[in-house]
């Protein structure tokens, strides 16, 4: 299929309000959809979606460099009877595995990592980068070299990249001091706003060649750590001088993941921690609360009505034990929320949703939780609304199959197993919940432009080999 495309066809395709017919989706040389038009008949020459045409995925929360360790804390780390193994205990592991990576290890660990990400359907990763020193924690002579190989990765592979430098300052609530394994994500607040200013540039310079040359580009947050890594005067000068320097720039932070988390925030303020948050800090649209696993229903209530995303995390929140975020509460608030895929234990966008569905179906006894009373299909329903959250979370256009929204898609291969013979929004349920965790994605066009075909991208075995090896080095074996 060639890249010079500038529309494409879809017999049947997902749009914002649901499912439609004949789909013509033409888009302009910056690799925008210029307009979406139903019920015409294709025009000769344009290339036709083989399957069910699907807005992308953003992925609102990564951590790259987790890729290179997931699947790798499978086991108890005391003998039986021990303390229990937690959120905690891993996180002492990951603390050795980030110790060790650099900035070449990171890129080859980061570019694999999108490459995965494009063919599992996501076009856009929220990267929330807080390795940003030498092992010492002492600066690289490059002070953005950490996060300049995240972008490096990121043109590599062809996905669109929202950049958050981690502001990190403290181990725990009350400005406690930071452990030795957290000396590579230390920053004061003015070297956070200097090194903003630096990476800004980086940025403006990738959107300037994607006018050029469609390209997915890249956008430029903040990520807070947490409120136990972060005082609140840090806080609130960091979200004002980034805010100071692009108003709309998305504020992503870890909220309320861990239950251990809730009891210290109470005990060092007297509140839960997205209470105070909604207190303290300017919580509106840009802001993207991580996890917010642990609200009561006040929480829920006002965090929704703040406009703020939930980024949730299915397996991430699933392998860590942090707990169950309550869908139901948060949809009747009329909360926004998307998916990401954090420690990259999967990386897999139709799983997240499956495993996000399946905890509410455990937790409640009831089936088809994520269905709406204007979209009772639950796979189209979980997608759209994954895709609209996390198109705000991204700060990017990519809300759907409208005009203005970027040109990245979906398309199934109907040809798969457990998909062949069904009618479109069957064979998105079965995509999410019945594919066998053999993916059924054919297609993945990001801002107009192939990037993964019958299932494969370009530079699938190049990527893998530099990660192997990059890997390989990390662990040592």
């Amino acid at each position: 299929m060639s890249s010079a495309a500038q529309a494409l066809f879809a017999p049947h395709a997902l749009l914002p309000q649901g499912w439609a017919q004949d789909v013509l989706l033409p888009w302009d040389g910056t690799g925008r959809l210029a307009e979406v038009t139903t019920g015409v008949p294709p025009p000769a020459g344009t290339p036709r979606a083989a399957g069910p045409l699907l807005p992308a995925m953003p992925n609102l929360h990564s951590h790259a460099f987790q890729r290179g360790f997931a699947g790798l804390t499978e086991r108890r780390s005391g003998a039986a009877g021990a303390a229990e193994d937690s959120f905690w205990s891993w996180r002492e592991l990951m603390y050795r595995f980030a110790g060790r990576i650099g900035p070449e290890s990171l890129q080859a660990v980061a570019t694999w990592l999108y490459v995965e990400m494009l063919e599992a359907g996501y076009t856009q990763v929220c990267e929330f980068q807080y390795v940003h020193h030498q092992p010492d924690g002492t600066p690289y002579a490059d002070d953005a070299a950490l996060c300049r190989a995240v972008l490096r990765a990121a043109q590599a592979a062809g996905i669109g990249i929202t950049l958050l430098p981690v502001l990190y300052q403290t181990s725990g609530f009350g400005g406690q001091a930071p452990g030795a394994g957290q000396r590579r994500f230390l920053r004061a607040t003015d070297d956070m706003l200097s090194l903003w200013e630096l990476l800004a540039a980086d940025v403006q310079g990738m959107e300037a060649y994607s006018v050029q040359k469609p390209m997915p580009g890249a956008r430029l947050g903040l990520a807070p750590h947490s409120l136990r890594a972060v005082p609140p005067e840090a806080l609130r000068e960091a979200v004002a001088g980034v805010q100071a320097l692009d108003a709309g720039a998305p504020i992503h932070i870890h909220i309320a993941e861990q239950v251990k988390e809730v009891e210290d925030c109470l005990a060092w303020s007297g509140q839960r921690p997205v209470a105070w948050l909604l207190d303290h800090a300017p919580v509106d649209t840009r802001w993207c609360l991580v996890h917010a696993t642990h609200m009561d229903a006040d929480e829920y209530r006002r965090a929704a009505a703040s406009g703020a995303v939930a980024g949730l995390c299915p397996s991430t929140e699933a392998n860590l034990g942090d707990g169950v975020f309550d869908l139901p509460r948060w949809l009747g608030g009329g909360g926004a929320w998307g998916i990401g895929s954090d420690s990259h234990v999967c990386v897999d966008a139709a799983e997240e949703l499956m495993l996000l569905e399946y905890s509410q179906r455990l937790t409640r006894r009831q089936r088809n939780v994520g269905a709406t009373a204007d979209q009772p299909d639950v796979a189209s329903a979980l997608w759209l609304q994954a895709v609209a959250g996390g198109a705000q979370a991204s700060g990017v256009a990519l809300g759907g199959l409208a005009p203005g929204q970027r040109a990245d898609f979906v398309v199934l291969d109907a040809t798969h197993p457990a998909l062949a013979g069904l009618p479109p929004a069957q064979q998105l349920a079965a995509h999410v919940f019945a594919s066998s965790r053999s993916r059924a994605i054919d297609q993945v066009w990001v801002a107009g432009r192939p990037a993964v075909l019958a299932g494969r991208h370009p530079a699938r075995d190049v990527a893998f080999q530099a990660f192997r090896q990059a890997r390989a080095a990390l662990l040592d074996v």
